[in-house]
C-alpha cells in the first residue's frame, strides 16, 4: 500500500513514488534527519505532516502551523509534501517560505502559534534533509517528544480534515525590525560575513548593514551545491576561508553563519579563529553584571574557563553544564531562567531582555557587535585578556547510529577504571568525570577531553582543552583517538587536528 511505511524502497524506481520510505534512525535525539532516497522519500514527509498535524491538534491544541524551509535544491518539494500531510488533518498551514530556522521560531511568536515545522538539514552535507519540530514557543521536541512523534507517525492513526493554506510573506521585514529595535551601532565595524552560499546569504547582509556595519560578503551568493565549503562554523576549512578574507580586507572581524542560520563562527581581526564558547564567556562577562544572580548554561563541549571566571563568580552567575543540543540548551535556559546559553558549536541562546531563548546566529552576530561597540576595544584584545587555554576543533569519526551509544558507554566504563587506577593522561590524573552527555574527563590541572555520540549523524564527537600547553592538548586528543581505534568500531574522521606545531 502507498502509505505503509517501509525501511527500504529502491531508488529510481516506480516504487519510490508508490511506497513510503522512512527509516527509524531518522528520529534522532532532538531533530528528525535522513538521507534522501536511502532513508526517506516525499511520501515519508506526507506521513510526517499527518503525524505532526495530529500532534498539534491533540497535544498543542493548535489549529494553525507555521512551516518554512531552507535553501537546498530539494527542500521546497519536501516542504510541500509536509504541507499536504498537515492539510489532510484539518490543520491550517501558514507557509512562510524560504527562511532561516530562527526566523521560523520568530514567526511562531509573531503569528502567535505554538506549532511550527522547519524543513532543514542544518549544517549537514547535501543529500540530507530533516525537520526541526516545535512543541511550543521557543521550544523544540526533545528525546521523549521525538519518540512520541515517531510512534504517531508509525502507528498511522491520524486526524482527518480539510485545512486551509495561507502564504505569508512579511516575516523578514518584521524580523529585521525586531532585531534592530535597539538602534544602530555607535562605531562602523568592518565585517566579513560568510554564509557558505547557503540560506543566510539571503538575510544576514541586510541585517548587519542596517545595524551600521560595513559588510564584505564572502560566499553569500546562492548556490545549493555549496561549492566552496559546507556552511558549518565548526568546519576548519570554512573558518580558514573567513580568516583569509578578514586579513585580506583588513576587517575588524569575520563572522560565519551555518546552513540554517542558528550557529555562528567568528574570526578576530588578526585572523584567529575564536571558538564560540570563549566568545560566549566574553559576552557572559558583559551581561551578567547587569543581571546579577541569573544563570548561564553551557554545553559539555565548552571551555572550562566558565567554572572559575572571577566576574561570573562575583555576580553570582550559576554556571550550568548541560547536554549538547539546541533542544536541550533551550529547555535548560527556560527552566533556569538563565540570561543566556552557549554551545561550542556556535548555538547561542539569549533570553530576555536580549532574545526569546532560542538559538539565532543573526541575533548572536548583532549581540556580539553590540558588545564590541560597548567595549570599544578590538576583539583580539578582549580574547587575549582571557586566561590562556589550548582548544581542539570538534572532530567527528564515523560510527554507525545503531552502535554509537554503546561505544560511548564502553568508554565511560574505561575512564571510570582510569580514575580509580590513577592513570596519567597528558601527564595528570583524572579528578572528575562528567557524564551528563557522553564522558568528559577532567584532569588535575583542569584540562579535559570529551567523547559523546552525535545527536544528528552517525558519528562520535571529540573535543579537548588543555590548561597547560599545546603539546598536552595533542597528548589528550591522541589518547582519545587511540582508545577509539582500539574499539575497532569507528571509521573516517570528518576532519583532523592540525599538524602538531612541535613536530612530535
Amino acid at each position: 500500500m502507498r502509505w505503509d511505511i517501509s525501511s527500504h524502497v529502491p531508488d529510481n524506481s516506480f516504487e519510490y513514488f508508490e511506497k513510503t520510505l522512512m527509516t527509524d534512525n531518522g528520529f534522532r535525539e532532538y531533530d528528525v534527519r535522513w538521507l534522501i532516497g536511502k532513508e526517506v522519500n516525499p511520501n515519508g514527509f506526507v506521513v510526517l505532516g499527518r503525524a505532526y498535524g495530529t500532534f498539534a491538534l491533540e497535544v498543542l491544541k493548535e489549529k494553525r502551523v507555521v512551516v518554512g524551509h531552507d535553501f537546498r535544491s530539494y527542500s521546497q518539494a519536501f516542504c510541500h509534501s509536509l504541507i499536504i500531510g498537515l492539510l489532510s488533518t484539518g490543520i491550517n498551514v501558514v507557509d512562510v517560505g524560504m527562511l532561516l530556522t530562527p526566523m521560523l521560531y520568530f514567526a511562531q511568536h509573531h503569528l502567535n502559534t505554538k506549532a511550527g515545522l522547519m524543513v532543514t538539514a542544518s549544517h549537514n552535507e547535501n543529500g540530507w534533509t530533516g525537520i526541526k519540530v516545535a512543541d511550543g514557543l521557543s521550544s523544540t521536541l526533545g528525546p521523549e517528544g521525538i519518540q512520541a512523534f515517531k510512534k504517531t507517525a508509525k502507528q498511522g492513526v491520524f486526524r482527518e480534515g480539510s485545512g486551509k493554506y495561507e502564504s505569508y510573506e512579511g516575516i523578514f521585514d518584521a524580523y529585521v525590525a525586531d532585531i534592530l529595535k535597539g538602534g544602530k551601532l555607535r562605531s562602523k565595524h568592518k565585517v566579513v560575513l560568510a554564509t557558505g552560499n547557503g540560506t543566510a546569504g539571503r538575510f544576514g547582509p541586510r541585517v548587519l548593514r542596517e545595524l551600521g556595519c560595513e559588510v564584505i560578503e564572502l560566499d553569500c551568493t546562492p548556490d545549493w551545491n555549496f561549492p566552496h565549503h559546507n556552511p558549518n562554523p565548526e568546519d576548519v576549512a570554512f573558518l580558514h576561508s573567513i580568516s583569509a578574507a578578514t586579513l585580506k580586507h583588513g576587517a575588524h572581524l569575520g563572522i560565519g553563519l551555518d546552513g540554517d542560520g542558528d550557529r555562528i563562527g567568528v574570526v578576530d581581526g588578526k585572523g584567529r579563529e575564536i571558538f564560540a564558547d570563549k566568545l560566549g564567556l566574553l559576552i557572559a562577562r558583559s551581561i551578567c553584571p547587569k543581571h546579577p544572580g541569573r544563570a548561564v548554561v553551557i554545553d559539555v563541549k565548552s571551555t572550562g574557563l566558565y567554572q572559575d571566571d572571577p566576574i561570573l563568580r562575583q555576580t553570582k552567575a550559576n554556571v550550568v553544564i548541560w547536554k549538547t543540543g539546541h533542544s536541550y540548551i533551550k529547555a535548560k535556559v527556560a527552566e533556569t531562567n538563565a540570561i543566556a546559553g552557549f554551545e561550542k558549536s556556535g548555538h547561542w541562546f539569549f533570553n530576555e531582555p536580549y532574545g526569546r531563548g532560542y538559538d539565532d546566529a543573526v541575533v548572536s552576530a548583532v549581540q556580539l557587535l553590540r558588545f564590541l561597540d560597548e567595549a570599544d576595544a578590538p576583539l583580539s584584545e578582549l580574547v587575549d585578556a582571557l586566561p590562556k587555554t589550548w582548544q581542539s576543533p570538534t572532530l567527528g569519526p564515523f560510527c554507525p547510529d545503531e552502535i554509537k551509544y554503546n561505544v560511548v558507554k564502553g568508554l565511560i566504563e574505561q575512564y571510570k577504571k582510569d580514575k580509580e587506577a590513577a592513570t596519567l593522561i597528558g601527564g595528570f590524573r583524572i579528578k572528575d568525570l562528567i557524564t551528563v552527555n557522553g564522558i568528559r574527563f577532567v584532569l588535575e590541572d583542569d584540562s579535559w577531553g570529551l567523547i559523546r555520540a552525535s545527536s544528528n549523524k552517525p558519528s562520535l564527537v571529540l573535543v579537548a582543552e588543555s590548561r597547560t600547553s599545546e603539546d598536552q592538548l595533542y597528548d589528550i586528543m591522541e589518547h582519545i583517538q587511540k582508545r577509539l581505534d582500539e574499539t575497532g568500531k569507528i571509521g573516517k574522521y570528518d576532519q583532523q587536528m592540525p599538524k602538531r606545531p612541535s613536530g612530535k
